[in-house]
C-alpha cells in the first residue's frame, strides 16, 4: 500500500493550504487593526488633547481646583496601618516657630482655621525652653504623637529628630525673617512694647534698668554690648539645626546641618517678607489646614486685632552699624539666603504667581528692607537662660549626632 502522506504532491498541497490560512489570519488581524484605528483614533487624540490641556491648567494655577481638593479631603481613601488610622494627607504637622518672625500672626490664623476645618491645634505656652535634654525630647515627642490626628503642634523649640528615637516623623513648616530685621524688632519690642498700653514694656521686662532700656542701638552695636553681639545674634539657625550641642556654636557645621534638615524634613520654610505668598503655598500644600487662609488674612476684622500690637519707637541704625551687624550675622544670612532661594524655587515649581516684589536683600539695601517688610503681629522673643547639658547626653549626641 502506498504511503500517500509522503507523496510530494500531497505535501505541496498541504503547504499551500497552510500558507493560505496564515495569509487569511494576517489579513483579518490587519483589517481588525485598521478598523479599530479608524473608529477610535479620533477619540484617543481628543482624550490626549484634553489631558494636555488639563495638565497645563493644573500647572498655571499652581495645583488642582479647590473642589477636587475638598473631594479628596472628605472622600479620600482611609487606610489602617498597625491598627492605627492614617488619613490620606499629612496629618501630623509641627510649626516650631521662630521668635519675632510673624509666628503670632500665623498662630492667630491657625486658631480660626482649626475651628473652620476641624483639626486639632495644640499651641504650647512654653516660650523660654528651646533646648531640651534627651529625656525631655523623648517625653515631648511621645506627647506630640498621642495628639488625635489631624493635628498641628506649635512651639518655640529647636528642631526635634523623631526618627532618632524610632518615632514617626511629622511634617515640619516654618517662617523666617531677614536676620537684622528680626533682631531690631526684638530689640525695640523688649524695651518699648507695643500700642496695647504705655506700661506694657515695663510689665514684660521689669528687670531691665533705664540705662539698658534707653541704650541707643548704635552704641549697643558699635561698642559690642552682649545683646548686640554673638552668640545672641546666632538665633535662627539653631531652630533648624536641632538639639545637638554643636548647633548652638557659631560656624559652618550648624548652618549645613540646618540646611540638610530643611531639605529632608520641612515641607515649607517661607520668608516673612513675602508672607502672602507663604500663605498661598501653605494653602496649596496643606489645604486641609490652610484652605481660605489668605481670605481670612486680608479681612479687615483680622487686621483690626493686629493694629494694637505694632512695635513702637522702632528705627534703623546707621549704615555703619548695619554693616558691622551684617558681618556678625554672616552665618545667619547664609542660611536666610538659602531659604529664600528654596522658597522661590518652590513657587516656580508649583506655578505660583507671586504677589510680592522679589528682590535680593543685599547689605546696601538693608535700610529699605524695613520699609518693604510688612510688620506682623508682634511676639516677644523668648528669654532663655543657659543650661548645662549632662555629660551623658552630650556623649550620646557625639556618638550618634
Amino acid at each position: 500500500m502506498k504511503n500517500y502522506s509522503s507523496s510530494p504532491r500531497l505535501n505541496n498541497h498541504s503547504a499551500s493550504h497552510s500558507t493560505d490560512r496564515n495569509s487569511r489570519k494576517r489579513f483579518w488581524f490587519l483589517a481588525l487593526g485598521l478598523r479599530f484605528s479608524l473608529r477610535d483614533y479620533g477619540f484617543c487624540m481628543a482624550t490626549l488633547l484634553l489631558f494636555c490641556l488639563g495638565s497645563l491648567f493644573y500647572q498655571l494655577n499652581g495645583g488642582p481646583p479647590k473642589v477636587l481638593l475638598e473631594i479628596r479631603q472628605y472622600l479620600g481613601k482611609i487606610r489602617f496601618h498597625r491598627w492605627r488610622l492614617e488619613l490620606p494627607f499629612p496629618s501630623q504637622v509641627i510649626y516650631n516657630r521662630v521668635g519675632k518672625c510673624g509666628s503670632r500672626t500665623v498662630v492667630l490664623l491657625l486658631r480660626i482655621l482649626a475651628e473652620k476645618h476641624q483639626f486639632n491645634l495644640v499651641s504650647s505656652d512654653i516660650h523660654n525652653k528651646t533646648r531640651l535634654t534627651k529625656h525631655e525630647q523623648v517625653d515631648l515627642m511621645r506627647n506630640i504623637s498621642t495628639i488625635p490626628q489631624p493635628f498641628l503642634y506649635t512651639r518655640h523649640v529647636h528642631f526635634l529628630n523623631f526618627t532618632r528615637f524610632r518615632i514617626e516623623q511629622p511634617v515640619y513648616i516654618n517662617i523666617i525673617r531677614d536676620p537684622i530685621n528680626r533682631f531690631l524688632s526684638n530689640y525695640f519690642f523688649r524695651r518699648f512694647g507695643d500700642w496695647r498700653g504705655e506700661q506694657n514694656h515695663l510689665i514684660r521686662t521689669p528687670q531691665m534698668k533705664d540705662d539698658e532700656r534707653y541704650l541707643d542701638i548704635n552704641v549697643c552695636i558699635m561698642e559690642n554690648y552682649p545683646e548686640c553681639s554673638n552668640p545672641r545674634l546666632f538665633y535662627i539657625v539653631p531652630y533648624f539645626c536641632g538639639q545637638h550641642p554643636q548647633c548652638r556654636e557659631l560656624g559652618v557645621w550648624a548652618v549645613e546641618r540646618a540646611k540638610q534638615n530643611v531639605i529632608e524634613n520641612f515641607l515649607l520654610v517661607g520668608i516673612l517678607e513675602e508672607l502672602e505668598d507663604v500663605l498661598l503655598l501653605l494653602e496649596r500644600l496643606l489645604p486641609h489646614y490652610f484652605s481660605d487662609v489668605l481670605t481670612i488674612y486680608k479681612s479687615p476684622a483680622f487686621w483690626k486685632m493686629g493694629n494694637l500690637t505694632g512695635t513702637v519707637k522702632k528705627h534703623m541704625p546707621t549704615l555703619e552699624a548695619l554693616q558691622v551687624l551684617y558681618q556678625r550675622m554672616k552665618y545667619e544670612y547664609d542660611f536666610y539666603n538659602f531659604i529664600r532661594d528654596q522658597f522661590h524655587l518652590t513657587k516656580k515649581k508649583i506655578g505660583l504667581k507671586s504677589t510680592s516684589q522679589n528682590s535680593a536683600h543685599e547689605p546696601d539695601f538693608l535700610r529699605e528692607l524695613a520699609l518693604r517688610t510688612h510688620e506682623p503681629l508682634e511676639e516677644e522673643e523668648e528669654e532663655e537662660e543657659e543650661e548645662d547639658v549632662g555629660q551623658e547626653d552630650a556623649n550620646i549626641w557625639l556618638v550618634q549626632p
